[in-house]
């Protein structure tokens, strides 16, 4: 086992209260929310909703205006979580070189960072282009890199904001098989979608958004069979929520 598997788990993740506003406009409202292990999490609403500021909260890219986020378990020094973004960052390096690059800033061994790398790699089916400039990959390629970048890391709790939101069928399908490995090697899943059927495809439970607020919080299987609120019927039927 190498050295950034060996730790205790940080989950749950434990969300109180959350506010957050910009520029004096409320984004969201006093977000109570509790992200445990096993589970994969899609968070739907509608544009606007807060989804994307509630990933980037929970990741520490933004700070709450009000409430508190916290790891109930043990984190350890290294960060417990990863994110992936609709349009992956790719450094100036290869492949590889953009998958070492976080477990180099974790302190793990050059030989150590290029067997998790080359591991990773395989598993996204991109070791035949770790030696290629990652800029130079396509976008479904790219994603796969940050994607591999993530992994190598193995996080307890991965963020993914619409993860193939600009991607064909093909690269989505690939995306997804990915993600649902992540998920059965241990990693909690929280995602973002605007496509349902990707989130009945991955989803084991939903959270909603709409005005700020989650209106609702529940298994998928619920909610798809019969949404309990106004708004994610709305949503559900196509309408644009009021």
């Amino acid at each position: 086992m190498n050295a950034v598997h060996a730790r205790p788990s940080p989950l749950p993740l434990e969300l109180r209260d959350v506010s957050f506003a910009a520029g004096g406009v409320a984004i969201l409202s006093r977000i109570s929310l509790t992200l445990g292990a096993g589970t994969r999490t899609v968070i739907l609403g509608p544009n606007g909703a807060g989804k994307s500021v509630l990933l980037r909260l929970c990741h520490g890219l933004l700070r709450p205006s009000a409430g508190t986020i916290a790891w109930q378990g043990a984190a350890g020094r290294r960060r417990p979580d990863a994110m992936v973004f609709q349009r992956p960052v790719m450094l100036r390096r290869s492949v590889r070189g953009n998958v070492e690059y976080g477990l180099k800033l974790a302190g793990i061994g050059a030989a150590e960072r290029r067997a998790i790398a080359l591991q990773r790699l395989e598993a996204v089916g991109l070791a035949r282009l770790a030696s290629r400039p990652a800029r130079r990959l396509s976008g479904g390629e790219q994603q796969r890199v940050a994607l591999a970048r993530a992994w190598a890391l193995d996080p307890a709790l991965l963020f993914l904001d619409e993860p193939t939101a600009s991607l064909d069928p093909a690269a989505t399908r690939l995306v997804e098989a990915i993600v649902q490995a992540m998920h059965e090697a241990g990693t909690k899943i929280v995602m973002t979608t605007h496509d349902l059927g990707q989130a009945r495809r991955l989803a084991d439970e939903i959270v909603f958004l709409h005005r700020c607020r989650v209106v609702e919080h529940a298994p998928a299987a619920r909610f798809f069979a019969a949404p309990t609120s106004p708004e994610a019927a709305a949503f559900m039927r196509g309408e644009l929520p009021v």
